[in-house]
């Protein structure tokens, strides 16, 4: 359950946090501040194409696209209009140019011919034209009133809550979503009024499954054969769920079977009934289905050749005899250390941390000679081991976890010693399983990088329009300046709402 915010927690908060929580209560996006002027958004643009790759354009909006709708693994997300930013949608577009080298080699080989890309191309366009029907026929044909959406507000939503559009929008699909539901009882029954449907006997026999072929006839629809090579997939999936439980326990098979079965044949009918309603035609369903013949195609070429370059033993071993310093990592250790003067003075504060009179924070923040010590309370960051002092870096690496060590000298002084947390060294030894492992996957990742430069240079032409993208970051940044500027404006949404937080904080 979503809570109030307290007021005492939010005058803890920073200016610039309570401008963009602001911001976020009241809108829920950034964009927000364009709602407030005549600046809608980013400036249209004729032509955002930054690339093309053989024939197949890159837009500027895909890599936005990209940017904003998932995390991007190993990279952050700086904020709209900032030379960062601008940096990481370069590196997304090198990736962008490498997915479409893979794409048109794939096809050139002819893999898009391949059987088992075909049918799940097939499940995901049978799937995709279910799920359009279901919410704009099945869900979309439930009729919610101004008065219900009224109640609903009066009810359900918390006193001085605006009923703006995107609420009133909300509570709407709300509350179609309640009476789906309700109606799900009898969902697959009206689905299937005007349909004859056979489910051949023996489909729910589990053990008749090895002797199963693909082109077996599992059910009928209308006289339509549905084979068992497009059911296999789901009825694997429930046998997957069944091994990941202990011993089967809590698994109703047959009935899972049973439901898994049904839920293809209630796709098969909704995908006919959105071929009538011409939803194969529709743009939202042509754009996912091009999107994910292209990218299944890339990730199918990509894994065989994958496959194709897998390296044996020696090539691991020569790798690593040349190369292991890129990946060994020595062990490393946490330590918090205090520094006296004299081996006298550090027995005594030994004595007496270990009679719990003081604890080691407290003897480097009022004993320790160490400059930073009032500030660090004598931590000291992580230390790999033969970076330090020998004979301290002896005792660091001898002490166990929460052990107090020494006192040894260095000269710096007479150093008390004890380590916080410990890092095992890494990629040592070659005969390690998980070392061999990460070198095996940096000969894949260097053969597979060869392979689409090869493409890049010998197969397919590559051009990237630097000045076209340079003015593209450009207007951003510009129309995000303007943005700000207006915010700041006397007047503004945005200061208003700002004005209005302060206000609750004060109460």
């Amino acid at each position: 359950m979503n809570r109030p915010l307290s007021a005492t927690f939010l005058r803890t908060l920073p200016a610039a946090i309570l401008l963009l929580l602001t911001l976020a209560i009241h809108t829920g996006t950034a964009a927000a501040v364009a709602a407030e002027s005549s600046i809608a958004g980013p400036p249209p643009v004729e032509d955002d194409v930054i690339a093309r790759v053989g024939d197949q354009d890159i837009h500027f909006a895909q890599l936005n696209t990209m940017l904003n709708s998932s995390a991007i693994v190993g990279l952050s997300v700086p904020a709209l209009g900032t030379t960062e930013r601008n940096r990481v949608r370069i590196t997304l577009l090198d990736k962008m140019i490498s997915a479409n080298l893979l794409y048109l080699d794939a096809l050139q080989q002819g893999l898009d011919r391949d059987p088992q890309y075909q049918d799940e191309v097939a499940r995901f366009s049978e799937a995709l034209l279910a799920s359009l029907y279901r919410s704009r026929y099945l869900i979309g044909e439930l009729d919610v009133s101004e008065q219900e959406i009224q109640d609903f507000y009066h009810d359900s939503i918390a006193p001085g809550t605006e009923l703006t559009d995107a609420v009133h929008m909300a509570i709407e699909a709300k509350l179609r979503k309640q009476k789906l539901a309700q109606r799900q009882a009898t969902l697959r029954q009206r689905l299937r009024e005007d349909v004859s449907l056979e489910i051949r006997d023996g489909i729910m026999d589990a053990s008749l499954d090895p002797q199963r072929k693909d082109g077996d006839v599992v059910a009928t629809i209308d006289g339509e054969p549905l084979l068992w090579k497009e059911i296999r997939p789901v009825i694997e999936a429930v046998d997957r769920k069944q091994a990941l439980m202990e011993d089967g326990l809590g698994i109703d098979t047959t009935k899972d079977r049973f439901e898994a079965i049904n839920r293809v044949v209630d796709n098969r009918i909704l995908a006919r009934k959105a071929r009538t309603r011409g939803l194969d035609r529709d743009p939202l369903y042509l754009g996912r289905l091009s999107e994910f013949r292209k990218t299944r195609l890339i990730n199918l070429h990509r894994k065989r050749l994958l496959t194709r370059f897998q390296p044996d033993d020696r090539q691991i071993e020569e790798w690593y005899a040349a190369n292991g310093e890129r990946i060994r990592t020595p062990e490393t250790r946490k330590i918090q250390m205090v520094v006296l003067k004299t081996r006298e003075q550090a027995e005594r504060m030994k004595q007496r941390i270990e009679a719990g009179e003081l604890t080691i924070y407290q003897a480097a923040r009022d004993h320790s000679i160490d400059p930073n010590a009032k500030k660090t309370l004598g931590e000291m960051g992580w230390v790999a081991k033969g970076s330090g002092f020998p004979a301290l870096d002896e005792l660091t690496f001898r002490l166990r976890p929460d052990e107090l060590g020494g006192p040894v000298e260095s000269p710096a002084g007479w150093h008390l010693v004890t380590v916080l947390d410990v890092r095992d060294a890494r990629n040592t030894d070659i005969a390690d399983a998980a070392t061999r492992k990460t070198v095996r996957r940096l000969l894949l990742r260097e053969a597979l990088d060869r392979y689409v430069v090869d493409l890049r240079r010998n197969h397919f032409q590559v051009s990237v329009y630097d000045d076209r993208l340079n003015r593209l970051f450009r207007q951003e940044s510009e129309w995000v300046n303007r943005l700000a500027e207006k915010a700041g404006q006397p007047g503004s949404m945005t200061r208003k709402r700002v004005e209005e937080m302060k206000k609750f904080m004060a109460q």
